[in-house]
């Protein structure tokens, strides 16, 4: 049986914490649990503010896994080179043309052809030497036992692809994580009924990751919106742009906690594929609670085989594809949730791609009860999730859509004042 929710506590606020005490707030949600979530608490505290210096403190003098806190000051630039210089395209792949690489498919975009012109088998090998370069640049590993957070209101990672892989026991905090740019991003024509792009880059991966906690940080395409984006096949924009967070590969035990996710396509993804079963199922464990998605068009998360735990977040903006993805074998408990999405209907909240089980409680849709469940069920879902929250870890849901609408918008995201519900 599920017990009483709490009473809507008042807020304390503390405005974000220094560097050594904030490591020792405890998360919420599944990264409490197995071992806990403590980061680099009680280790070396470095400052950085170049890309060169956040390398550095990441290998942490030929011990990446000793415990470590690591502050960001300012912006980290990831294409930013050794000399302090800012690489771009022609730097990674000199002689790449974006225009030139499409001319390759045909006017449909419908078929590639190293022989179609001249240039087309140096366009295709630039462009994927330019991605590795690329990828080599800007990608930056957190090793476990390891706290990654901002120094102050403006710390931000730009066109950094944050990456955990493998690691464990890791807090990453208070930083504007500005996705990268794909500057090599590959057509598929057979990917849907009219071909789609394909970008390599998230803001941030877990990938074999455990004990994993996301808190007070702020996801968005930032200066380079896709609506900036190029023209490509069919009139439509050019995809430079994958993930804001994805998880995957058997990771475990993690929560995004009072996050904020803004003004993107794909937002997160929990699990790789349909056939990843071997690696996924029994795993990808993860809590959202408290997260602000905006403008988000879907997969705010799309959950493979997951138990995923959605409490208290606020969905809103401009009608999305849908907000909750229900993936193979996955068991999302959704649990008072506000959605409000002027002129549209409780349906954008959930959509089924090979799921069988949903179950919500208490959720909002635009000031009413959403009765998801009854959405869910009308896509041939059932609510047999076969777990409940509330037997694996503590947890205090607010209990009314103006509360949660309330402490969200005022503490979701990077350099906003934290607060306990």
């Amino acid at each position: 049986m599920r017990r009483a929710a709490a009473l809507l506590l008042g807020v304390c606020l503390i405005w974000p914490a220094p560097a050594a005490s904030a490591a020792e707030r405890a998360p919420v949600g599944w990264a409490s649990t197995g071992s806990g979530t403590t980061g680099g608490a009680g280790g070396r505290v470095w400052t950085v503010h170049t890309r060169a210096e956040l390398k550095e403190a990441l290998a942490n003098d030929g011990d990446p896994t000793g415990p470590k806190v690591i502050r960001v000051v300012g912006a980290v630039n990831g294409h930013e080179a050794d000399d302090g210089t800012l690489l771009g395209e022609q730097d990674y792949a000199p002689g790449y043309d974006l225009g030139r690489y499409m001319s390759c498919f045909g006017e449909d975009g419908a078929d590639w052809s190293d022989t179609r012109f001249d240039h087309c088998k140096r366009q295709r090998q630039l462009r994927q030497t330019g991605s590795n370069k690329e990828k080599a640049q800007i990608q930056l590993t957190v090793p476990s036992n390891t706290t990654l957070v901002g120094a102050g209101r403006d710390a931000r990672l730009l066109g950094v692809f944050l990456t955990v892989n493998t690691g464990g026991n890791i807090i990453v905090r208070n930083l504007h994580l500005e996705a990268p740019v794909d500057h090599f991003t590959g057509w598929s024509p057979d990917d849907g009924t009219r071909g789609s792009w394909n970008a390599r880059f998230d803001a941030m991966t877990v990938i074999t990751g455990r004990n994993i906690w996301i808190d007070h940080c702020t996801f968005t395409d930032g200066r380079f919106p896709d609506r900036e984006a190029p023209l490509g096949f069919h009139g439509e924009r050019v995809q430079r742009h994958d993930g804001l967070l994805d998880i995957e590969d058997g990771s475990d035990f993690v929560t995004v906690s009072d996050s904020r996710f803004e003004n993107h396509d794909k937002a997160i993804l929990i699990g790789s594929g349909d056939g990843r079963g071997d690696r996924d199922r029994g795993h990808l464990k993860v809590t959202f609670a408290r997260n602000l998605f905006s403008d988000i068009v879907q997969r705010a998360p799309r959950v493979r085989f997951g138990q995923v735990h959605v409490v208290n977040n606020v969905h809103r903006g401009r009608a999305p594809l849908y907000a909750l993805g229900v993936g193979v074998e996955s068991a999302i408990f959704s649990e008072r949730n506000v959605f409000r999405y002027p002129g549209g209907g409780p349906s954008l909240a959930v959509a089924a791609y090979g799921g069988a089980e949903f179950l919500d409680t208490g959720s909002w849709f635009n000031g009413r009860p959403a009765r998801l469940n009854a959405v869910a069920s009308a896509l041939g879902l059932g609510s047999e999730v076969g777990w409940d929250p509330d037997d694996v870890y503590d947890h205090r849901a607010l209990t009314s859509p103006a509360a949660i609408e309330r402490y969200v918008l005022r503490h979701a995201g990077a350099g906003r004042p934290h607060g306990r519900p």
